[in-house]
């Protein structure tokens, strides 16, 4: 059996993460390899319904503290019910966020330790981590302006927060990739969604079969 592999896009709000995805997915698909495209908090229906409480606009919201526990829990649903049982029939899993999202906006924009999101996640999903994480990096300026084109004015709780909230999220997924660089694969997110995909590919081939 052909061995799965565990792709995971990441970066801040409007960098094209979830296009990317879906653009990946289908190019595996068409060289005849299962791809499973998922999404994070979601993927499954416990995670998805986690979700609607973490992004919901209504209310008073979470602390640091309450979202990082929801995101850990939905992450754990994901990944025991969907992750492992994909990666374990040799499929490739294409998720849009995972782990390093937690660490970027509940560890570098919220303050919450690195160390505590990183024990939940080992006590929650066992310590999973993707065979590459694509960071799709994308300066501030185009960044604002796709989120605003994209979401008219309804942004989620997370996504509506203030610049320097994001500016500090974009300084924690920078300082992840420096730190793992045999994990992270960079890859600037300025262009079309083929320009970028292009560049995907290329990020990927280590891990692509010599077909791709």
């Amino acid at each position: 059996m052909t061995a799965g592999r565990f792709i995971v896009f990441e970066g801040g709000e409007g960098a094209g993460k979830s296009t990317q995805a879906r653009l990946l997915a289908e190019a595996l698909a068409a060289r005849g390899i299962e791809a499973v495209q998922t999404r994070e908090p979601g993927g499954t229906a416990g995670a998805e319904a986690i979700r609607s409480l973490l992004l919901s606009t209504e209310g008073a919201g979470w602390g640091a503290r309450a979202e990082a526990l929801l995101f850990a829990a939905a992450r754990a649903d994901h990944v025991e019910r969907l992750i492992r049982p994909a990666l374990a029939r040799g499929a490739w899993v294409i998720c849009d966020r995972f782990l390093d999202s937690s660490r970027a906006y509940q560890g570098g924009g919220s303050g919450l330790s690195d160390a505590d999101l990183m024990t939940l996640h080992r006590i929650g999903s066992e310590g999973l981590l993707p065979d590459c994480t694509v960071l799709l990096e994308l300066d501030a300026v185009l960044a604002a302006e796709r989120c605003a084109a994209r979401d008219q004015g309804l942004a989620d709780r997370i996504g509506g927060r203030d610049a320097a909230y994001h500016a500090r999220v974009a300084e924690a997924f920078a300082g992840y990739a420096a730190a793992e660089p045999t994990r992270f694969a960079r890859v600037p997110a300025d262009g079309t969604p083929d320009v970028v995909a292009s560049r995907v590919l290329g990020a990927l081939n280590r891990w692509l079969p010599p077909s791709c």
